[in-house]
């Protein structure tokens, strides 16, 4: 019996010491909450994205609330509402957020670009890529294995017809999916954006004509009939220059392929608004 008392005193007396030092641990290694910081961090939605240029959320707040940065408006899924709360807390001018939705920047799919090799491995596009550029005839087009689609947290991806599609009314431009791609074809636009390029081949237009019907071939029909001179071909690709477009859809009509298309990619916050 004393024997167990002993054993029962000794674990108790450990307790109490371990108690003790973690308490003045505590109160001597404590870091200060700034509570600005933490106001901050409710004001975000906590997709922790990156879209913003910061590690995450956390790191968002974190540099707001130390003057790192006066930029309120960083926060793209928040869109407004976010800007503008988080201006409330800082006490600072409401600054606008331009909104912007992803968009798959290929147009190759199982009608337009036929399989080159039957492709049995790792179904992930990542693997894929490493693997002769996918099982595609344009390796530098969709690979149709979903990874954007399966770090999108609002599932606004599907994968039809072998190749990925972004559903603008869901997407809020986070940015995640077009790090997952590593072919690096998903472009963020602004969500006013009425026309975009649907190819990312950047071959000559008889290598890529051999590849993909629906590739951009370089023939400049759409720059020459841009009236605003938003269009370029470069490195042997149609580039859209956003700041200069009017969205008036002359480059889709002049285009012989239709590598680009004229629609509504109005984003899920323009369309909530």
């Amino acid at each position: 019996m004393t024997t167990i008392l002993l054993a029962v005193g000794i674990v108790t007396g450990i307790g109490l010491l371990c108690a003790v030092l973690l308490t003045v641990a505590a109160h001597f290694m404590s870091v200060p909450v700034n509570e600005k910081e933490a106001e901050l961090r409710n004001c975000l939605p906590g997709a922790n994205c990156g879209a913003c240029g910061f590690s995450g959320c956390d790191g968002y707040a974190h540099a707001l609330a130390e003057g790192e940065t006066d930029r309120t408006n960083l926060c793209i899924p928040g869109a407004d509402s976010v800007s503008a709360r988080i201006s409330e807390v800082l006490g600072v001018e409401f600054q606008d957020v331009v909104e912007q939705v992803a968009f798959v920047c290929c147009h190759g799919d199982c009608f337009n670009n036929k399989d080159k090799e039957i492709y049995r491995g790792i179904e992930t596009c990542a693997a894929a890529q490493m693997l002769y550029g996918g099982r595609g005839s344009c390796t530098q087009g969709c690979l149709g294995f979903g990874d954007c689609k399966a770090v999108c947290p609002y599932d606004a991806i599907c994968i039809e017809n072998g190749i990925a599609h972004v559903d603008p009314r869901k997407c809020v431009g986070c940015g995640l999916c077009a790090r997952a791609c590593p072919n690096h074809i998903i472009a963020l636009h602004p969500d006013v954006s009425k026309v975009v390029v649907t190819c990312s081949n950047h071959d000559k237009g008889a290598v890529v004509r051999r590849k993909c019907t629906s590739g951009c071939i370089a023939c400049g029909k759409c720059e020459r009939g841009c009236p605003v001179s938003a269009v370029k071909v470069v490195d042997n690709l149609a580039v859209i220059d956003y700041d200069k477009c009017t969205g008036c859809g002359k480059c889709a009509e002049e285009c012989p392929v239709n590598a680009i298309k004229f629609a509504d990619f109005s984003g899920t916050h323009r369309v909530k608004a």
